[in-house]
């Protein structure tokens, strides 16, 4: 009997018109009394309620399905069925994953008691093994040694009462000699398993969100209609708004509250910076929060950023941004909750974000989001969803086997790609422009970056801080950069060093026009600033840098 509100209400969940909403109130108020009986029942539960917080049909709708989230970790059947939901996000559950050092550490530094080693996993033992000699004080590696004790005894013979064998492990590598990026290798290279215990806190998908203004109702029927990618560009969002302080920070935890609910880890999550966050307000109750990357860990040339996409304020998916000048390489997940409530749209929309934010207006989708390596990625066919809204492989034999495809749907509209057809096609970069008579590329990245690795073969020292510092003093000659010019940051100094091999390596750089260098010398500056916008805003400006990039 449970059961039937149940399979009604999946029924008419996604279909919107005259006494449904109504229909669907009476169903959620029968489910919120029912008990069912099967984990799939449960999880099937609770995704029907975050679809209709998302896309509720009125007021009501939207006030009892938050409800009912809010109150999901105590029902019975929950709890009766929580050891087959672990791994699901749903709050009162347990999160099972193989954390990255960063998350590992961030869940154990705000839940201390909440996050364990899974000790079941044999060649993490291994690993641990050979690795706490090198992480304890002198006097316990020599008694580890010498007793033969396993690790797992070890640890539970040195961490303190009321710290976690995770808790106590991450410790030891948090104050490995180093910097971040060291212990991150380190930790990430033991891959440790955890489990997340739930709590009353801790991380869950169930009431997950973030405030982004008005509410808007599902009035009539999901639009899954293709759009016109170039139409869609031309129409900017309409406000971007930059978070500071507390709602910054609070849109970085609902972003890694959505990775590790999900089992997932996103680097521009991981190492997002408070000072560099936006909301992008699209209307219709859609908004993306992007979040840019902290100083210390952006890359040379790309800059990346992590982005939510949310509908009345609850996450639909993420995205990963790797922006340089107009191109921009774009990683797009939709939550499989909200897969088939007009991704297409959604996908629309968040490319007409990149164009107005960033500037850019040619995109690529790489070979792993099409399948290479990503079994989701054959399953549904994401190499056709990017085909059929405009994407285009560059490569012969990509486009030789894309017809043959398209002549064989021409023969039979029931004909589908075969999984190993979509692997061959997943091989090869798919491609995007706002004008349709360019052809777009991947930027010409590697033969500057060959040369610049080259450029410091003229320093013979062996001590590669010499090295490094000889570098420095001639980028900075070629530059000429301005007399009386300010101090420099530390930041802006690691900047300078990480460039200096790639100004070594840019022909005839003295010979620019003044201003030219002057602006070179200003964009370098910028990968240090606040937000990583002023990077690209003056690499878009920069006509012969960009030239020698080929975009």
């Amino acid at each position: 009997m449970a059961a039937a509100p149940l399979t009604a209400l999946a029924r008419i969940a996604r279909h919107y018109g005259r006494g449904l909403a109504a229909r669907k109130l009476a169903l959620l108020d029968a489910l919120a009394r029912a008990r069912l009986t099967s984990a799939d029942q449960v999880f099937r539960l609770h995704e029907l309620l975050s679809f209709l917080a998302a896309y509720p049909d009125d007021r009501r709708i939207r006030a009892r399905a938050r409800r009912l989230l809010s109150r999901f970790g105590a029902r019975a059947d929950l709890r009766r069925h929580r050891a087959r939901l672990a791994g699901s996000g749903i709050a009162g559950t347990d999160t099972p994953y193989r954390y990255f050092w960063p998350t590992a550490a961030w869940l154990a530094r705000h839940w201390p008691g909440r996050l364990h080693l899974d000790r079941s996993d044999a060649e993490a033992a291994d690993r641990l093994a050979a690795a706490l000699p090198l992480l304890l004080p002198p006097a316990q590696a020599d008694w580890l040694r010498e007793s033969g004790t396993t690790p797992w005894a070890a640890i539970d013979a040195l961490r303190a009462p009321g710290v976690t064998d995770a808790g106590f492990v991450l410790g030891l590598i948090a104050r490995m000699p180093g910097d971040d990026r060291t212990r991150e290798h380190f930790g990430d290279g033991l891959d440790l398993s955890y489990t997340l215990d739930a709590g009353a806190d801790t991380p869950e998908r169930s009431t997950a969100g973030f405030d982004t203004g008005a509410v808007v109702y599902q009035r009539r029927a999901l639009d899954n209609s293709r759009p016109d990618l170039r139409a869609e560009l031309g129409r900017p969002p309409r406000a971007i708004r930059e978070l500071r302080a507390t709602p910054a920070r609070r849109l970085i935890g609902l972003a890694r509250t959505c990775m590790v609910t999900r089992e997932r880890d996103l680097a521009a999550f991981q190492f997002a910076s408070p000072r560099d966050v936006f909301l992008v307000d699209d209307g219709d109750g859609l908004a993306f929060g992007l979040t840019g990357v902290e100083p210390a860990r952006r890359t040379l040339l790309y800059s990346t950023w992590g982005a939510l996409m949310l509908r009345n304020g609850v996450p639909l998916g993420y995205v990963q941004l790797d922006i340089l000048g107009r191109h921009a390489a774009l990683s797009f997940n939709t939550f499989a909750t909200f897969r088939g409530a007009g991704s297409a749209r959604l996908f629309g929309r968040l490319l007409a974000t990149v164009r107005h934010v960033f500037g850019c207006d040619e995109f690529s989708i790489e070979p792993y989001q099409l399948g290479v390596g990503n079994e989701e990625g054959i399953e549904s066919g994401a190499w056709w969803f990017y085909y059929r809204l405009g994407f285009r492989p560059r490569a012969t034999e990509a486009r030789r086997l894309v017809a043959r495809e398209l002549g064989r749907i021409a023969v039979d509209r029931r004909y589908r790609s075969a999984p190993r057809t979509l692997r061959a096609l997943a091989r090869w970069h798919l491609f995007f422009a706002v004008d349709s008579q360019r052809r777009p590329r991947l930027p010409r990245t590697a033969h500057w970056l060959g040369r610049a690795a080259g450029s410091m073969r003229r320093f013979p020292s062996a001590d590669p801080e010499q090295r490094a510092a000889a570098a420095v003093a001639e980028a900075l000659q070629r530059l000429q950069r301005p007399r009386g010019d300010r101090r420099l940051s530390p930041a802006e100094r690691r900047v300078l060093q990480q460039w200096a091999p790639l100004v070594l390596s840019i022909p005839g750089l003295p010979r620019w026009p003044a201003a030219d260098r002057r602006a070179l010398w200003s964009l370098i500056l910028a990968k240090a600033a606040r937000s990583e916008r002023d990077f690209q805003r003056r690499l878009l400006r920069h006509r012969r840098l960009r030239a020698l990039l080929g975009f």
